[in-house]
C-alpha cells in the first residue's frame, strides 16, 4: 500500500515563507510600537520642558531619559531633581580645586569655602525635596508638596549667596567667571525642577 503521509521536506518549504512572513509582521509591529512609545515620551518631554525658564536646557538634560520618565510627571521631577543634585556635587568638587590652586588670595580662599558651604546646603535641599516628593501620595499631600517647593526654592537662594561671595573687586576675574559659570548651571538645572513641581497639580 502507497505511503500517504506527507513529505517533511515538502511541509517545511511550504510551512517556511508562512512563519517568515509571520514573525517579520510581528517584529515590525512590535517595532512600530515601540518608536510610537518613543515619540511620545519624547513629545512629554519637550511639552513640559516649554513651561520652564530655561527649555534648551530641559530637553538636553532630560530627553536621554524620555524612556525611564515614559509620560510620569513625578519620575520627571524626580529626574529633574537627581540631576540638579549631580550638577551641585559638580560644582562643589570643580569650586574645591580651584581652591587648592596656586595664587588663590585669603580672601578667595574663604569665599571659597563658604561657596562649597551653600553648595553642600543646595545639595541636602534638593535631597529633601526628593524626600516630600516621595510622600505626595500620603493624606498631607499638599503639605508635602508645600515642603518640596520651599525646599527646591532655598536651593536657588544658595546659589545666589555663593555668588554674592564673589561679587567683590579683590576676586580674579578668571576665578570669578568660572564659579559663576558653574552656579549659573546649579541655578538653572533647579529651576526647571521647580518649574516641574510647580505646576504637577
Amino acid at each position: 500500500m502507497e505511503n500517504c503521509s506527507p513529505n517533511p521536506r515538502k511541509v517545511i518549504k511550504t510551512l517556511f515563507p508562512i512563519l517568515l512572513i509571520i514573525l517579520l509582521c510581528t517584529i515590525s509591529q512590535a517595532q512600530g510600537n515601540s518608536n510610537l512609545e518613543k515619540v511620545s515620551y519624547n513629545n512629554f518631554i519637550k511639552s513640559k520642558c516649554n513651561i520652564t525658564t530655561y527649555p534648551s536646557l530641559c530637553l538636553k538634560t532630560l530627553l536621554p531619559y524620555a524612556s525611564s520618565v515614559q509620560t510620569n510627571p513625578i519620575k520627571l521631577c524626580d529626574t529633574a531633581l537627581d540631576i540638579a543634585i549631580d550638577g551641585a556635587r559638580n560644582a562643589s568638587d570643580m569650586i574645591s580645586e580651584l581652591g587648592k590652586k596656586k595664587g588663590v588670595t585669603k580672601y578667595e580662599a574663604a569665599a571659597i569655602k563658604d561657596c562649597i558651604g551653600d553648595l553642600k546646603d543646595a545639595v541636602y535641599e534638593l535631597k529633601e525635596t526628593l524626600g516630600a516628593m516621595d510622600h505626595l501620595n500620603d493624606p498631607d499631600k499638599d503639605f508635602q508638596w508645600d515642603n518640596a517647593k520651599t525646599y527646591a526654592s532655598a536651593v536657588i537662594s544658595d546659589a545666589n549667596s555663593c555668588l554674592d561671595g564673589f561679587s567683590d573687586r579683590k576676586v580674579n576675574p578668571v576665578v570669578k567667571t568660572k564659579i559663576s559659570g558653574a552656579i549659573s548651571y546649579v541655578t538653572k538645572l533647579s529651576s526647571n525642577a521647580l518649574a516641574f513641581i510647580n505646576h504637577l497639580y
